[in-house]
């Protein structure tokens, strides 16, 4: 690396939430492969609860999801205190439909990828919400 080259930013740490298990697998494969740190949640409840306990850079959270949907862990982690609030959040859903969408923005989520999700779309998505380039 060349002294004018930019310095890459620092692995991610992202935490990444859905109920299906093999989706979850999938999901921390791909995103360790892009060189992501990833904690996988199974739950909405356990993603609010892992927000409030550590600060992840990034949140990548199911919609469709038993006991907390990603509507209300979103409008939780909203109500915590301090820049815990402001966590980027990317929804991921197989319901593409224009409310879906914008039921997402209401909730305060920053981005909406939907299922099955394109890698590279993935990647946007998340390194958009990062405040990154587009690129991963």
């Amino acid at each position: 690396m060349s002294a004018n080259e930019p310095v890459p930013p620092p692995p991610a740490n992202i935490l990444a939430v859905d109920d299906t298990p093999a989706n979850l697998q999938l999901l921390v494969g791909l995103l360790k492969e892009h060189g992501y740190r990833v904690r996988p949640v199974p739950s909405g409840v356990l993603a609010l609860q892992a927000a409030a306990a550590s600060q992840p850079d990034l949140i990548l959270l199911d919609i469709t999801m038993p006991e907390m949907n990603g509507y209300d862990a979103t409008r939780a982690i909203r109500a915590l205190p301090g820049s815990k609030s402001r966590i980027p959040i990317v929804a991921m859903t197989a319901n593409v439909m224009e409310a879906e969408m914008q039921r997402c923005e209401e909730a305060g989520m920053d981005a909406f990828v939907p299922k099955p999700y394109e890698t590279a779309q993935l990647l946007a998505a998340m390194e958009r919400a990062l405040g990154r380039s587009s690129t991963a």
